[in-house]
Order: C-alpha cells, then sequence, then structure tokens
C-alpha cells in the first residue's frame, strides 16, 4: 500500500480525492490552520493534524512513497525553507511542489496582492537556486498570477 503525506493539507480536499480515487492509499495530512482542520470533510479528519511546516516531521526516513506540498511553502520565511526542504526529501521516497512564483513585475504584483500570509516572493530562478542549495532533489512546478 501506497502512503502520502501533504503538507500544507489545509482541508484535506487533494487526500479526499486521493482516497477517492485509491481507496487502499494511506494519507496523512498536515497544515498549521485550525481552521482548515476544524472544518474537513468527517472522513478525512483521522487522517490529518496540526503541524507547521517549517518543523521537524514526526515521521521515519523514507516512511512516504510521496510527499507533497501545494502552494505552501512560500508561507515560510526564508530561514524556515531549509528545514522543510529538508525534512520532505527525509520522509519521502519522492516529492513535488508546487509554489506561486512570478516571471516579471506584473506577475509580482499581482501575487503580493494574491498571497496574504506569504513570506518569501522569489522568481523562478531563486526558487531553484534555494532548492539546490537546500538540496531539495523532488519535482517542483510553479503557478503564476
Amino acid at each position: 500500500n501506497s502512503k502520502v503525506l501533504d503538507i500544507g493539507c489545509g482541508k484535506g480536499y487533494l487526500l479526499h480525492e486521493m482516497k477517492l480515487l485509491i481507496p487502499d492509499l494511506n494519507i496523512i495530512g498536515i497544515d498549521s490552520s485550525d481552521y482548515g482542520l476544524e472544518n474537513a470533510k468527517d472522513e478525512i479528519k483521522p487522517f490529518i493534524c496540526k503541524h507547521r511546516a517549517e518543523s521537524k516531521l514526526p515521521y521515519k526516513d523514507n516512511e512516504f512513497d510521496l510527499v507533497i506540498s501545494l502552494g505552501t511553502f512560500h508561507n515560510l520565511r526564508l530561514m524556515d525553507l531549509k528545514n522543510s526542504l529538508f525534512e520532505m526529501n527525509r520522509v519521502g521516497k519522492q516529492g513535488y511542489l508546487m509554489l506561486e512564483s512570478y516571471r516579471n513585475e506584473q506577475e509580482l504584483f499581482n501575487l503580493q496582492c494574491w498571497a496574504l500570509t506569504a513570506e518569501s516572493f522569489l522568481d523562478k530562478e531563486e526558487w531553484i537556486w534555494l532548492y539546490d542549495y537546500f538540496g531539495y532533489t523532488g519535482d517542483y512546478e510553479f503557478i503564476y498570477f
């Protein structure tokens, strides 16, 4: 049975959809938001818990077949990203990150207006440099506004 961790799962919608598609999939989600965890679907609540993305993850090395994080790590300060990326690598056999970024001044402005909780506004090249510098080995993708 495959095991998936979602860092920054919010209300757990992605985990819910994954579980519908693959019923025997082992899922775990973490999020720092009380609101998200309290308002998750009842059938997902047992699989999600409160935990900050920048904190050491309470899981064994390579415990998960896949660790995903969608639109979460830009909410961390640069000094917290190193540990977050390290922990994602440590607990997962494979990783996938999706982050908001920008390619020009208009997209930076849009991102600053939209991502009210963001702490790290980096362009694509800066994110890629940071992943390499901090040793992140998983896959990644960027979205732009």
